[in-house]
């Protein structure tokens, strides 16, 4: 049967059609002694009302980290919109760390959005920034502002600028429908990018995040690999070699994409350059060679390979070839990516039978199982390496979870219909914003307490 498959354009800046559902959060745990938040409701300087509510997606960012607790704005006791008009003794009595405030305006070209945080308990201004947006960039605003609130008040990097890329399938199994389908981090804005009745695999991002690479069976029932880009929905096929065409990765610069191949009669790993379609080798072994990925620096492959008898972690250097066996503890090792700052692996590991999403410190060897589900998949890094995605089972439905690095944040993404597999977090922002000059000035900075008398 042909498959029939619908390519969907990507418009970042038009409203996409509706996806089947939008991914929810559900926390499952979070940090003890979270830091305690206070983001007041920002002022509209405008007429009429905004189409989105921009403080609710900071405090569900935040919230749904798993490291703050957000006050409830029917609990708070007043509404300040500038820095004169906090009184910090009312939010210390409310047992409130830090304090967003901030408000919106029109600009002749789009909206305007200033915010400040305080530290409570010092009086202090830790970040104020202005930035400029569209209208249609209301929660991109949200989310930077979560981001430079995140970094502030943990050190590390927000994320919450992000996309997730997945896949679901719906129907019985005679009847499947396989959607590619790219969402903000927080499961919000679905896209579907495309749709097939034969199975779509192993969907990669581009490191720019403006291409995609994936395996579809569109032709002939066959696997090959596409990369289409994401903005015009223009696509193009890389390989159709018989046999195994799977597992594609990008390069971190791009020019490059690591596959695994059977075309020569055992699944290897080769390497194409996109600009020359130059194709090499860089495994050559009776055993399975599968599932690479790169060290950040584009000098080595990390793939999975059963050479040792089991499944297990090695790396290559391309330079010469020289491979390094990574892991040791377990007879079930798969599916490894580097950390941004090459410290560790996350990868899929058996224990007892069971198959769990672990942390591998390569600085001392030590192997942390940091999921307590079943059946656990396909973990992607987020680009902050605080976090990480993957896939798994809840009652009997293929579902998306995450889990922070030290085990300490857990939460799920399920849809509200199909199983859900093989997310692949983005590697850029989705918007990055960059802060004006903000015209009016923070003197409250040299002298915050002028108004509270404790």
């Amino acid at each position: 049967m042909k498959p029939a498959l619908r390519i969907i354009l990507f418009l970042s800046v038009v409203a996409s059609f509706p996806a089947e559902s939008e991914l929810r959060i559900e926390v499952t745990k979070g940090v003890d002694n979270a830091v305690r938040v206070a983001v007041v409701p920002f002022d509209w300087r405008g007429r009429g009302r905004l189409s989105q509510e921009v403080t609710g997606v900071i405090n569900a960012d935040l919230r749904l980290s798993g490291r703050f607790f957000t006050l409830p704005v029917e609990q708070m006791l007043s509404l300040p919109h500038h820095a004169d008009e906090i009184f910090f003794r009312d939010w210390r009595l409310l047992n409130i760390d830090y304090l967003v405030i901030g408000y919106l305006q029109p600009l002749e070209n789009g909206i305007g959005l200033h915010f400040e945080l305080f530290n409570v308990f010092k009086q202090a201004v830790e970040a104020s920034v202005t930035i400029e947006g569209s209208k249609l960039e209301l929660r991109d605003m949200g989310h930077y502002v979560s981001d430079v609130v995140f970094e502030k008040l943990t050190g590390i990097e927000g994320a919450f600028s992000t996309r997730i890329m997945y896949i679901t399938v719906t129907g019985p199994d005679d009847n499947r429908l396989f959607r590619l389908n790219v969402a903000d981090a927080d499961g919000h804005r679905v896209t579907t990018i495309l749709e097939s009745d034969e199975p779509l695999l192993s969907a990669t991002w581009s490191p720019d995040g403006e291409k995609i690479a994936y395996v579809s069976f569109e032709k002939d029932s066959r696997p090959a690999i596409y990369i289409q880009e994401l903005f015009s929905g223009r696509k193009q096929q890389i390989t159709d070699f018989p046999g195994l065409n799977s597992a594609p990765a990008f390069s971190p610069d791009g020019k490059q994409l690591a596959m695994v191949l059977s075309k020569d009669g055992n699944p290897e790993i080769y390497i194409l350059n996109l600009q020359t379609r130059r194709l090499r080798r860089i495994t050559r072994h009776y055993g399975i060679d599968t599932e690479p990925s790169w060290t950040t620096d584009g000098e080595a492959i990390i793939f999975t390979s059963n050479r040792g008898g089991k499944p297990q972690i090695y790396q290559m250097r391309l330079r010469d070839f020289q491979i390094e066996r990574l892991t040791f503890e377990g007879d079930y090792n798969a599916k490894a990516s580097l950390l941004p700052d090459g410290s560790g692996l996350v990868l899929v590991h058996r224990r007892n039978g069971i198959f769990h999403i672990s942390y591998l410190d390569l600085r001392y060897g030590k192997l942390t199982v940091l999921t307590e589900t079943e059946l656990d998949e396909s973990p992607s890094v987020a680009p902050n390496g605080s976090m990480l995605i993957y896939a798994t089972q809840l009652r009997d439905q293929g579902i998306l979870a995450a889990v922070s690095i030290d085990g300490g944040v857990k939460f799920n993404l399920p849809a509200s219909e199909g199983d859900v597999r093989e997310p692949a977090w983005s590697p850029k922002k989705r918007r990055i914003f960059t802060p004006i000059p903000d015209n009016r000035s923070i003197q409250e900075e040299q002298g915050l307490s002028k108004r509270d008398t404790n």
